[in-house]
Parts: structure tokens; C-alpha cells; sequence
């Protein structure tokens, strides 16, 4: 896509983090957008931000782990717009420790958002793209832990490594297909975003009642200092991803130096030995995603 004005872009965890900073730069390059988060406050705050400057906004409550939900947003966009050219599938939540401290009410609220939003949104959102058989793209928002696992990080690097492999899959597909559809993935490290305060959106019924243990305590601070120290904001991913949209880039990787320890995994694969330590390069490192 080199041609923004006009066209409408979809963007899920539109309340705040990558999700703001996508809306701001779409509408700054006049496109029509259509948000959706479960913050349903915050939402509609950001919403009149951008309506205040002019833009053509229209926003929707959303918990993008229900199938039920995404579809209803799918069909107001169509309602509403009348096409989708632009599909950000970037609402993600986080939680940290122990792998085996963790409920499965951890386990089905991460999974529900950070994979199956991504799953329904291309469910939902793709046919249409194919239907409408012009330039279109989507960029699905993983995490550097989607390429490497990090200790106590066990439901959040699982929920990312799935979104990897569900968006190099659903490349190859569309190219098979022969389709117009552009697709990058997003993988972030440690930016400031609203990750570290995912919990304040948990749905009641997801919550526990135990109190967290040691890891899960040592996690969320560790997810906390890395991101508050974050250099890159939102819109310097935002700005990132848009220049990878007009190049029809895949991979978007915010922050170079962790290639290092990307390629230390590969070796290890390759030569078939025992996992490294992840943070072998910068011990005080927590990764984070959108």
C-alpha cells in the first residue's frame, strides 16, 4: 500500500500504546479509521482526540477474544466504511512468572487476546479483503517473545510465538492464493507502552482470587522498569510499521540489538544444543510486546 487517503484502517487495543499511535498516524494521513478496545473509556477519549483534528472516526467497544465480538466489528465496518484496507490485529495483554504457578484463567486471558484476537480478526477481516480484491494489508503485533522465550514470561511467549507462526503461515497462504494483501509482523522489545497495566482491563471473570506468588511479583517489576525505560514510543513503532506497509516488509523489529540473541536461538536449534540464556546479552532485560 502506497495510497492512504481515504482508505480505512481496522486497529484493535486502539485505547492505548501501538494501537493509539497507528490511529494517530492513519488518520494523520487521512484515512478513515475504525477502533476497537475493551477500555471502552479510554476508547472513546481517543476517539474525540482524533475526531477533534478533523478525522473520520468511528469507535467500538470490543473484547477481542469472542468470536461473537470481532464479527460484530467486522460487520460495522463494513456498515460504516464500506471496506477495510488496513488491519491492525494489535490488542495484547501480559502476565508474568513461574510457567507452572499459572492458573488457567491466566492461561485462557492471554491466549484469548493475544492469539484468538488475532485469529478472528483474520477470520473475520480477510474474506472481505479478498471479496474487495484491491491493495489491502495486515499487520498482526507479536513481540521479540514470539522469536526467542524468555524465563518466566511462559503464557505471554507462548501466546507470541503462536502469533509468529499464524502470520508467516497466513503470508505464504495469501501468496499461494495470489491475493492484493500485504502482511508485516510487528515484533517490539521493551517500549512504553500500556502492557505493564494490563491487568487493569482482566474481565472479572478471568481473575484470581490467589494472591500472586514471588515470580509472578518479580515479573510484573521487571516488566514495569523495562518498559518505563523504553527510548522508542509508540508512534516511533507507529512511524516504523507504516514505512514497512509502503515497503510491503514482513518482519518489523524494533529494536536491532536484539537480533543477537534471535541468532543465539537459531544456533541453537542448529546445532541441535541446549537453550541459552536469552538475556545473554543484556541481563536486565524484560520483553514486552504491544
Amino acid at each position: 500500500m502506497q495510497d492512504f487517503a481515504d482508505k480505512v484502517a481496522v486497529i484493535t487495543g486502539a485505547a492505548s500504546g501501538f494501537g493509539r499511535g497507528f490511529a494517530r498516524t492513519a488518520t494523520s494521513l487521512g484515512m478513515r479509521v475504525m477502533l476497537a478496545d475493551i477500555d471502552e473509556r479510554q476508547l472513546h477519549d481517543v476517539a474525540d482526540e482524533l475526531r477533534g483534528s478533523g478525522a473520520d472516526v468511528t469507535a467500538l467497544c470490543t473484547d477481542v477474544s469472542k468470536a461473537e465480538q470481532v464479527e460484530r466489528l467486522a460487520f460495522a465496518t463494513l456498515q460504516h466504511c464500506g471496506a477495510v484496507h488496513l488491519l491492525f490485529n494489535n490488542a495484547g495483554v501480559a502476565t508474568g512468572g513461574f510457567v507452572w504457578e499459572h492458573t488457567v484463567k491466566d492461561w485462557e486471558w492471554v491466549l484469548g487476546v493475544n492469539l484468538w484476537g488475532v485469529i478472528h480478526g483474520v477470520r473475520c477481516f480477510v474474506p472481505q479483503m479478498l471479496r474487495q480484491g484491491d491493495a489491502c494489508h495486515i499487520v498482526n503485533t507479536a513481540s521479540v517473545a514470539g522469536l526467542l522465550s524468555p524465563q518466566t514470561m511462559g503464557v505471554y511467549n507462548t501466546s507470541k510465538h503462536a502469533v509468529v507462526a499464524l502470520t508467516e503461515t497466513l503470508y505464504q497462504d495469501l501468496r499461494v492464493a495470489g491475493a492484493k494483501i500485504g502482511v508485516t509482523l510487528l515484533c517490539p522489545a521493551f517500549v512504553k507502552t500500556g502492557i505493564a497495566e494490563a491487568e487493569r482491563n482482566r474481565p472479572a471473570e478471568l481473575r484470581d482470587a490467589a494472591a500472586p506468588t514471588a515470580s509472578q511479583l518479580a515479573a510484573a517489576e521487571a516488566t514495569r522498569k523495562a518498559t518505563a525505560a523504553g527510548r522508542l514510543t509508540a508512534e516511533d513503532v507507529a512511524a516504523m510499521t507504516f514505512d514497512a506497509i509502503r515497503e510491503d516488509r514482513f518482519y518489523v523489529i524494533t529494536h536491532k540489538r536484539i537480533l543477537q540473541s534471535v541468532e543465539l536461538r537459531l544456533q541453537d536449534v542448529i546445532g541441535q544444543r541446549n537453550p541459552s540464556d536469552p538475556f545473554s546479552f543484556k541481563q536486565n532485560v524484560a520483553f514486552s510486546g504491544s
